[in-house]
């Protein structure tokens, strides 16, 4: 294995001591001309490369920012990160992208590999429900943002989406277009986002006098395409089998669809679909997806920039107050909820 070329060895190389080299990395203008031009020619000659790292752990401030999102097989998780990265990359900084999987355990062992690499700072989209993962990371004194998440209860900053007002756009759409049977397949039940979307979709059957026994619904474990056509499966197999169905996000929308379509069920005339977060995939669907609006690289733009403005207020550049800022959903509606009952 080759052995990686050190500053001792580009000192060595040009006859300098490790300091000047140091100086011509760093503070090159500190340096003759003559001087410096022997040490790059060193560098360039070995094919040095400086420990960005290890420049960063002397400095006490990195130049990387964490994101730790739920799935990045979620197109929604795409668009956060693509916003989160142009803003760091506008500000010099880099972003490791990091996916829990949906796992609290993943989700804890990311966070530790954040706190051992002493990043500037990280945007979380929280898996665990018990809250006691950010409670241990909160330890390290590492700023941190929640994404998609209200940040109840604590101090930190967080950029989230009504949900509560999403699910009940998603439902009172499907109530006003004649529906009184409506299935919710929620996804896991610990995600906040699952809860408040059920939360909207009951408002909105009692705004419209209708009790909770007309949704129903099919939890499931995870929020893909594959949970979809699960609980497509079972959405089949009711004898009183509901004529709508709201999806906690697309990609369980998208996998009912492909449920429906295998079965022969005509998707909106026997059964409308609504799913949420509008990714790229709904409006291309078989069947057009309606779908509720997630302002999704928003999300991740105004979450870098709190952090950013948090991690910078020890040099002084900007004074920080932690907010939360709450953004509003848009319900897109397509062609999967159009039948008239």
């Amino acid at each position: 294995m080759t052995q990686s070329v050190g500053i001792k060895d580009v000192a060595r190389a040009a006859g300098v001591s490790v300091g000047t080299v140091s100086n011509v990395i760093n503070r090159p203008d500190a340096v003759a001309t003559e001087t410096r031009a022997r040490v790059q020619s060193a560098i360039d000659r070995l094919g040095y490369v400086r420990s960005e790292s290890a420049r960063q752990l002397r400095a006490g401030r990195s130049r990387i920012m964490g994101l730790l999102v739920l799935d990045m097989g979620n197109p929604f998780f795409v668009d956060v990160a693509r916003g989160a990265e142009r803003t760091a990359r506008d500000a010099g900084l880099g972003v490791m992208v990091c996916n829990s999987a949906q796992s609290a355990g993943e989700e804890a062992e990311y966070l530790s590999l954040f706190a051992e690499q002493r990043v500037r700072g990280v945007l979380l989209t929280p898996a665990d429900a018990t809250g006691r993962n950010i409670e241990t990371f909160r330890r390290h004194n590492i700023p941190f943002v929640l994404v998609d998440r209200v940040a109840e209860g604590t101090t930190e900053c967080s950029v989230s989406v009504d949900d509560v007002a999403g699910g009940a756009l998603a439902v009172r759409h499907l109530v006003d277009a004649g529906h009184r049977s409506i299935a919710y397949v929620s996804g896991p039940p610990g995600l906040n986002q699952v809860r408040d979307r059920r939360t909207g979709a009951l408002t909105a059957l009692q705004e419209a006098g209708l009790g909770p026994e007309h949704l129903r619904e099919l939890p499931t474990e995870r929020l893909d395409v594959s949970a979809g056509r699960d609980a497509g499966a079972r959405l089949l197999g009711l004898a009183d089998r509901p004529t709508a169905v709201f999806c906690a996000n697309d990609l369980l929308a998208l996998g009912v669809l492909q449920a429906m379509y295998a079965a022969g069920i005509k998707v909106p005339d026997d059964l409308a679909i609504v799913g949420y977060d509008d990714i790229e995939f709904a409006a291309a669907a078989a069947v057009p997806l309606t779908s509720v609006r997630q302002p999704a690289v928003t999300m991740g733009t105004l979450a870098a920039e709190m952090l950013l403005e948090e991690t910078e207020e020890e040099t002084g550049v900007k004074k920080h107050e932690h907010r939360r800022v709450v953004l509003q959903p848009e319900l897109v509606v397509r062609r999967s909820s159009l039948a008239a009952r």
